[in-house]
């Protein structure tokens, strides 16, 4: 990710975007959010903040399957479930995905019907190249799993507090060049957690009333629809730097 080979942002192509799960009938909209990024980057660390952070009516248990090997799924499930003012039943479920290499096909599992990705990176500048090689990783599935290139999503820059990272000039001109929101966290102590769903929320929303077949249905404006998802959820003192 350092200024020359960087490799994420820009995944090119174009593709129909057709995964949302929602019922007319019953006015209930689910949405799958995934949480990509190397191992260590702090995938797990933001699932753990958000269910701290979230009401606590809303979220169900914070769940986490693990194996020794891939032979079955190692991952983490954060439900949340809110009804908003016109109605509308939305149901979250924040997946992420183990980075170790050994885990390449859950990763590819999880992906599958992915609604909006956040790729989890690490700011320290020691860990550039995982960071690279993380991303090519995501392209590669969104290939084998046959989701649009252009699937909403949003980079957050973790490890804030830490020395030795990415300066803010350099986050400012890798969103710039890239085109894709970036947004600075430090989610051991629930910083950034909140805006980084926030900002795909938005992506996500807006991808969806583009579509004549949904908009129908789900016309409550973005900022509406983002800020009855997280309502009530409490903002940690600080800044992520």
């Amino acid at each position: 990710m350092g200024a020359s080979g960087e490799s994420f942002g820009g995944l090119g192509g174009e593709a129909r975007w057709s995964a949302v799960q929602f019922n007319p009938s019953a006015r209930e909209l689910t949405l799958k959010l995934v949480y990509y990024g190397p191992a260590l980057s702090g995938k797990t660390t933001n699932l753990q903040s958000l269910h701290a952070l979230a009401p606590p009516a809303r979220t169900g248990r914070l769940m986490n399957l693990e194996t020794r090997d891939d032979r079955t799924l190692f991952f983490d499930l954060m439900p949340m479930q809110v009804r908003l003012d016109d109605g509308l039943k939305v149901r979250l479920k924040l997946y992420t995905v183990p980075g170790q290499v050994i885990h390449d096909t859950t990763r590819r599992i999880v992906l599958q019907g992915a609604d909006g990705i956040v790729f989890v990176a690490d700011s320290q500048l020691a860990e550039n190249e995982s960071n690279r090689t993380s991303f090519r990783d995501l392209k590669r599935h969104l290939r084998e799993t046959q989701l649009p290139p252009d699937l909403p999503m949003v980079v957050q820059f973790n490890k804030r507090d830490l020395p030795g990272i990415r300066t803010e000039r350099e986050l400012a001109a890798f969103a710039a060049r890239r085109g894709t929101p970036v947004y600075k966290a430090v989610a051991v102590r629930g910083l950034g957690v909140r805006d980084t769903l926030a900002g795909l929320l938005a992506l996500v929303w807006a991808r969806i009333q583009a579509d004549p077949e949904w908009a129908v249905h789900l016309d409550l404006p973005t900022p509406e629809f983002v800020a009855q998802v997280l309502d009530g959820f409490r903002r940690p003192s600080g800044a992520a730097g």
